[in-house]
């Protein structure tokens, strides 16, 4: 119980700064009713949890880069975990699952998107998930940025983001930076094999659009239509 009760002081300890130090954001915990609209909290005492165990201990073994992100849709060391087929194939129904992990440095909110399936993650460090959703984009497709909240997210939690959340690289609350497992249907995030007419659509089961300020985006042939700020989490 006095673990529990610290563990939350720290966390308040830690909304509260986020808060202060970013007040044009509308901050919440994903322990908050707040983000039933946008996700639900997985950690069970259970499977998920010691699933969650492995997936850290496994992660905090991988070096995070000095500046920028990393994406692996699969990664290795995450497959191999006993949990790993109980918790995946309960998850997404039996059918086939990959665990990947997102690491490194971010704190401005740059892009979203969305899959047309859930994402599970698991905070291996304290992060800040930047969500909105997919009504709250226009009728002329585009998005006010007014519409994202920021989720805090502490070092063991496991959430599902549902398929209609947009979302995009967590933010980082310290200096070391931030590592988030990522878990989808197998395929996601890979290259596309042809050619599409939705211009939302950039990888597999990933749709995506980017802040207009984002020019290395832009080029790449993300489709600018997020307006309004590019948040950027200060801490």
């Amino acid at each position: 119980m006095a673990e529990q009760m610290n563990a939350m002081a720290e966390q308040m300890t830690l909304l509260d700064a986020l808060k202060a130090k970013n007040p044009e954001l509308e901050w919440h915990s994903v322990r908050d009713d707040e983000f039933r609209r946008y996700g639900c909290q997985l950690n069970d005492g259970g499977a998920v949890d010691r699933f969650a165990a492995e997936l850290i201990a496994a992660a905090d073994r991988i070096a995070l880069p000095e500046s920028g992100s990393a994406y692996e849709p699969s990664t290795a060391a995450f497959e191999a975990l006993p949990e790993r087929d109980k918790v995946c194939g309960e998850l997404y129904g039996e059918l086939p699952a990959q665990v990947g992990y997102c690491y490194g440095h971010s704190s401005r909110l740059n892009a979203l998107e969305w899959h047309k399936s859930s994402e599970v993650n698991v905070a291996v460090t304290p992060l800040v998930l930047l969500l909105a959703k997919l009504d709250d984009v226009g009728t002329d497709g585009r998005l006010d940025s007014a519409k994202v909240k920021a989720f805090l997210l502490e070092r063991g939690d496991a959430v599902e983001v549902y398929a209609d959340t947009l979302h995009f690289c967590p933010c980082e609350v310290t200096v070391s930076g931030f590592g988030c497992v990522v878990v989808l249907p197998e395929g996601t995030n890979t290259p596309l094999e042809r050619a599409h007419d939705d211009r939302l659509l950039y990888r597999k089961n990933k749709w995506i659009f980017c802040c207009e300020d984002n020019a290395a985006l832009t080029i790449k042939g993300v489709v600018p239509a997020i307006y309004g700020e590019n948040w950027e989490i200060l801490y």
